[in-house]
């Protein structure tokens, strides 16, 4: 199974908008669905300190499947919020220290919602909102 991170850079290199939808779609998982969602969709809110955690040194190998399931704890609304700050970042920097870099950098794409630059244009080019919203109807709500 391939990493998210390589799925994105897939569709960023694929050579046209059916193409990127094609390799989006063709990779769904619910890790993917959740990156794309927490990164672009505006309704959620995470309630982690902006930045990144210590990236140095990271030797994390793993993908980030199967490790989206907690991703409820660091979003306003969720379980996280009933739990200090310190044992939710302590949370997400566990997940960041497991995965590979790469996943880690998505990870922290995805909460500073840098996915998408405050240009407008896309980390991954081409990898907007609309070519998202096209791929996976209904699931950007704003």
């Amino acid at each position: 199974m391939k990493m998210i991170h390589e799925i994105l850079e897939e569709a960023e290199k694929a050579s046209g908008k059916n193409d990127k939808i094609k390799v989006l779609q063709d990779n769904q998982c619910r890790e993917l669905i959740d990156i794309l969602r927490g990164g672009m969709d505006d309704t959620i809110e995470f309630i982690l300190p902006e930045g990144a955690p210590p990236l140095d040194n990271l030797a994390g190998k793993d993908s980030l499947h199967k490790k989206t399931k907690n991703f409820a704890y660091f979003v306003k609304g969720g379980p996280g919020e009933r739990i200090s700050s310190a044992e939710r970042e302590g949370m997400f920097f566990d997940i960041v220290k497991k995965v590979h870099p790469k996943e880690a950098e998505l990870l922290v794409l995805m909460k500073d919602k840098a996915l998408i630059k405050k240009t407008n244009s896309a980390h991954y080019k081409g990898i907007t909102k609309k070519l998202v919203s096209e791929a996976f109807p209904g699931l950007i709500r704003k």
